[in-house]
């Protein structure tokens, strides 16, 4: 499957129109904020561009940062510049091909930039300890529509657990189906190089995530699919696929459940393009000023991570209230006894 997919990325495909989904973002989608780095990186590497999502997270600079199956380096380009002069960027991949046009075009940038910070490697995801990374080295570590190209995406994570640093996180998109993806379509080269193949079902990712140290992962955006060519249409059937945007942090103190505390948080809005709010995950759209109430893992994402100075936090962990309201989950027992209800004992 390896080679596979170094033959779909590396020769089968010559730009992002030849894709056969709309898996690439839209353009017109990009904040603007974005806009004028991405307007800085050279034509050839722009056109080479097969991710699913956005991966630039906020308050990167100076931040040590790796991007998992950089391709020809449009996120490694536009990383460099949020990172500035004192962060870096290092991005791996497998296909050949790919890094030569990331590297051909190193020097531009440089110059566009100013500075250079990047530098590219010739690697798989599944074996990062192979490469020069030095454990526990990263703030920050990014992929984007590339894990599920992986044959071995358990080794993935944990390589990633091992490279970042304690309250380092992996923000990354992906492909992510509603149900198990048949063997007959997940050994198809074609919908496997289109991302399809190798997606897994969204349960079992999470469930992946939290055994590789991961435990609680927070969905940031999301967005249906659509199969552009007929014939891979009609052979995915009934099964549906979603691009979304995960950040996993590496927290070791994070519990499987949102518990209450009775703690809050308030944002200053002092995060770079962020001034009205601040926006953690799906459901964590944090507005500046305004008192949140949050559970313990929250709370922890925040403090005990590089965001932290952006918040003043309220309360602490000395009284526990039970599972924090609106996070899931619930209490499994009946909460009236059987003498109120008057059903009968055993």
């Amino acid at each position: 499957m390896h080679e596979a997919v170094q033959d779909y990325y590396g020769r089968q495909l010559q730009g992002s129109a030849d894709l056969k989904t709309d898996a690439c973002c839209d353009a017109s989608a990009v904040p603007e904020w974005l806009k004028p780095l991405l307007a800085r990186i050279h034509p050839e590497v722009l056109s080479r561009y097969y991710g699913c999502g956005l991966v630039c997270p906020p308050l990167l600079e100076g931040c040590r940062v790796l991007d998992l199956g950089c391709g020809s380096g449009r996120d490694v380009y536009a990383l460099a510049q949020l990172v500035g002069p004192t962060g870096s960027v290092v991005g791996v991949d497998m296909t050949a091909e790919q890094l030569a046009v990331a590297e051909q075009h190193r020097d531009y940038h440089a110059e566009q930039f100013g500075f250079d910070n990047v530098r590219f490697l010739h690697g798989y995801i599944e074996r990062l300890d192979e490469l020069d990374l030095e454990p526990g080295g990263f703030d920050v570590i990014v992929s984007n529509c590339v894990v599920n190209l992986s044959t071995d995406k358990e080794a993935v994570l944990r390589g990633i657990h091992r490279l970042l640093k304690e309250g380092g996180e992996f923000y990354f998109s992906d492909v992510y189906a509603d149900r198990r993806v048949p063997e007959a379509l997940r050994t198809d080269p074609v919908l496997y190089g289109e991302c399809l193949g190798g997606a897994l079902y969204w349960n079992d990712f999470l469930n992946l995530a939290r055994s590789s140290g991961f435990i609680d992962a927070r969905l940031v955006e999301d967005r249906p699919l659509q199969i552009t060519n007929p014939e891979l249409l009609e052979r995915c059937g009934n099964l549906r696929f979603f691009s979304a945007s995960y950040r996993l942090f590496k927290l070791a103190q994070l519990e499987s459940d949102c518990e209450d505390y009775g703690q809050a948080v308030v944002y200053r809005g002092t995060v770079p393009n962020s001034p009205h709010r601040f926006v953690l995950d799906k459901h964590h759209l944090i507005e500046t000023g305004r008192v949140f109430p949050v559970c313990g893992n929250t709370w922890r994402m925040l403090a005990d991570t590089r965001f932290a100075e952006h918040f003043d936090f309220i309360g602490d962990f000395a009284t526990h209230y039970g599972l924090f309201e609106g996070c899931g989950g619930g209490l499994p027992f009946d909460r009236e006894t059987r003498a109120e209800t008057g059903a009968p004992c055993c």
